[in-house]
């Protein structure tokens, strides 16, 4: 899959994201990349393709979603970090300082990392999606201090009014047997 633009829905129904989930794809030219349900109850769709037919997919489902939307996004020229730690299958050489951003959507947590990334030389390890999380997200990523410094507080301001972030947190030095728990 050659990812440029990615667009993203994320709504409090299961049903209406699947309803949602098809609807995006049949009004635009584009891939769907995941359509699953999160916890609590909430669906989220990622499509990808051309920006003007990501945006416009994004459109028409946050239009169909109408109150049922929680948050929803489009980044063009996505960082090509975000689908192997969306997916989990990020490969890391080395853990050095641990940089955590935790937000309250999986939409807002996803455009985080994305900032992250771009921001400075930090490789993301992990974006694990509400699955026991309440609703919440979070990501995880890796670089010397100053860069992981660098990309929380970017990844932070990269989440903008689609928010809240919940919590933040850079370690300098994570401990062995933590790092081995992290993917």
């Amino acid at each position: 899959m050659n990812v440029r633009t990615i667009g993203c829905v994320e709504l409090n129904s299961v049903a209406w994201g699947m309803h949602v989930a098809d609807e995006m794809i049949k009004a635009a030219s584009v891939e769907l990349v995941m359509a699953r349900p999160t916890c609590p109850g909430r669906y989220i769709v990622v499509i990808t393709g051309d920006t003007g037919a990501v945006q416009s997919a994004v459109e028409v489902g946050r239009a169909l979603a109408s109150d049922m939307a929680v948050d929803w996004f489009t980044i063009p020229s996505v960082h090509m970090d975000v689908f192997p730690a969306l997916s989990g299958t990020s490969i890391l050489p080395k853990i050095n300082a641990l940089g955590v951003i935790e937000t309250c959507t999986t939409a807002s947590c996803i455009l985080a990392a994305d900032a992250a990334a771009k921001s400075a030389d930090v490789q993301l390890i992990e974006i694990r999606m509400a699955a026991g999380l309440g609703g919440k997200a979070f990501v995880t990523m890796t670089g010397d201090v100053g860069s992981v410094k660098a990309a929380v507080e970017a990844g932070i301001e990269g989440v903008g009014e689609a928010g809240p972030v919940h919590s933040h947190v850079v370690m300098p030095s994570p401990s062995e047997e933590l790092k081995g728990h992290l993917l």
